[in-house]
């Protein structure tokens, strides 16, 4: 069904973004103006980005536009919508005077000593000689206002001409012309976040945006075949937020990888859809990149290029051919809750040359509660990482972590060589490193010999339900002692007569203990080191 009247077309056009009169929180888009069967006067198709609508823009068997979900779609009343306000408009609405003393807490800037500033204004009619006050100020916060329009220019020196961080958070932006004019009036700005205005496809009239530094356009539908028109509007930009995108591939437009963004220094690409590690290899000549974000997505593969440089011609005038380092200075890559299960991945990271901080939390290949490899285990595998999910490593901890890994090692694969090479590729290095002999026991003429691991100093505390307050007792035991022979132990020092103890190993930097459910298995098996604590827990 066509639209009605140009009269009613211009009340709202489609594509346009709205929110409510009553929520500034519901922003939907314009996707039909005009009348509906059975129903008198003008209607505005809306489709709601939080799905809160009540049918996908069909009505009594009428399809009159096609929303993004079966019930994201309703018909509003045009008293009902609002198409927004301009830049200065929200400066106003924001930080007005008169106010509860809630809406105080949100109305304020922020002064270059990162303090709040309050801001007094009296009306329109004074708006001019109000805005002359924020030529200090350094930063706003227009969230949820229904910004729309950067509005007009303010005559003489501009209003915030010191304005450095702008957030315009859950606004009805969407065409990056405005976003461009509201750069050009705010020369100093150097932070400008976007999050959740669905921007246009069209990013061809972006101008230059000289000064931005910091962008962040999470949850605005932008894919990375934007990014790439973005990027030669953004030539200093050095941090790009671009989280919950659906981004499941690097697309470069001219070349095999992405080239460019030479002052980029994070990239922020959390809670987006890639799965494939060979298109975060495209991001490799990123020279200056030193922080990836690439939580929440999908990948289950992490590898270093097979070649520790890859050479490129620097063009047809040039003879010889320039080198360069993948992710040369990356030192921060983030990679927890994604699908990474395979050893060889964990290993991988050593390649990069820079690497210092990693996360792997709730991966298969790092979660306690599957029973797959603890902390120690990674701390032992990455040799110069310096954090591991968010956790600093000490230097203490690395040597009992590197220790301990060696002595598992030797324990389960000490008569295959070869395997261990194979499965564990820094055991030779760690093992030569801190000085660890071989250790067996052996049987002579005079009987069977001490072990060579001799005892271990292990806290039992008590932490079962029923089993009251018992002061925590550290005994010497033997590194053979096995999980069956530690829970017989435990029911004679805890006096636990008809408790059957259930055993877990307190992690460091876990927040979450290793459950030791293997009976026949020794606490060398284990990895258990010296100094360890065991909770006593019991069996439900």
């Amino acid at each position: 069904m066509s639209n009605t009247g140009e009269s009613n077309s211009e009340l709202f056009k489609l594509g346009q973004r709205v929110h409510s009169v009553n929520d500034r929180r519901r922003i939907g888009t314009v996707k039909y103006v005009g009348e509906v069967q059975g129903y008198s006067g003008v209607w505005v198709g809306v489709d709601w980005d939080d799905g809160s609508g009540k049918h996908d823009g069909s009505v009594n068997g009428v399809s009159y536009f096609r929303a993004w979900a079966d019930n994201s779609g309703s018909f509003v009343r045009v008293p009902n919508l609002s198409s927004g306000v301009s830049l200065l408009e929200a400066l106003q609405l924001r930080y007005k005077s008169e106010s509860t003393k809630e809406e105080e807490d949100e109305m304020y800037v922020l002064s270059a000593s990162n303090k709040r500033v309050s801001v007094e204004l009296l009306g329109k009619d004074k708006i001019q000689d109000k805005l002359s006050k924020f030529e200090e100020l350094t930063g706003a916060s227009l969230s949820y206002l229904g910004v729309s329009s950067p509005g007009v220019q303010c005559n003489g020196n501009t209003t915030l001409a010191n304005l450095k961080h702008l957030d315009l958070t859950g606004n009805l932006l969407s065409d990056w012309k405005d976003v461009g004019t509201i750069c050009e009036q705010l020369p100093a700005l150097r932070t400008l976040n976007l999050s959740n205005n669905l921007m246009n496809k069209d990013v061809s009239e972006l101008p230059q945006l000289k000064s931005i530094r910091i962008l962040v356009l999470n949850s605005t539908g932008v894919n990375w075949m934007e990014v790439e028109i973005l990027k030669h509007s953004l030539p200093v930009i050095e941090e790009l937020h671009l989280m919950g995108n659906n981004i499941s591939a690097i697309k470069p437009i001219s070349s095999p990888i992405v080239e460019g963004f030479e002052s980029l220094q994070l990239l922020n690409l959390d809670d987006n859809s890639v799965a494939d590690w060979n298109e975060i290899l495209k991001l490799s000549k990123l020279r200056s990149l030193e922080k990836l974000y690439l939580n929440k997505n999908k990948l289950n593969h992490v590898h270093y290029p097979d070649k520790d440089s890859i050479h490129e011609p620097l063009g047809a005038y040039e003879s010889h051919e320039k080198i360069y380092i993948p992710f040369q200075k990356l030192s921060c890559l983030l990679l927890g809750s994604n699908n990474i299960e395979d050893l060889a991945s964990i290993d991988s990271l050593n390649l990069f040359p820079d690497l210092r901080d990693i996360r792997l939390s709730d991966n298969p290949i790092a979660d306690p509660g599957r029973g797959v490899i603890p902390r120690f285990v990674i701390i032992a595998r990455l040799a110069k990482i310096e954090i591991v999910n968010g956790s600093e490593i000490s230097n203490r901890e690395r040597k009992e972590s590197e220790i301990r890994y060696v002595r598992i090692v030797m324990s389960k694969l000490h008569d295959n060589p070869e395997e261990i090479t194979r499965l564990h590729p820094r055991f030779g290095e760690l093992k030569n490193l801190h000085g660890i002999e071989d250790e067996r026991p052996s049987i002579g003429a005079g009987g069977p010999k001490k072990m060579a691991s001799g005892l271990l100093s292990i806290t039992l505390k008590c932490v079962g339900a029923s089993m009251g307050e018992k002061p925590q007792l550290t005994k010497k035991l033997p590194a053979t002692t096995t999980v069956g022979k530690l829970k017989i132990l435990c029911e004679s020092f805890f006096k636990l007569k008809s408790i059957r103890p259930k055993l877990f190993l307190q992690e460091e930097g876990y927040p979450l203990p290793l459950l030791l459910d293997d009976e026949i298995a020794s606490l060398m098996d284990l990895g258990v080191g010296n100094e360890s604590t065991i909770l006593v827990d019991e069996e439900s």
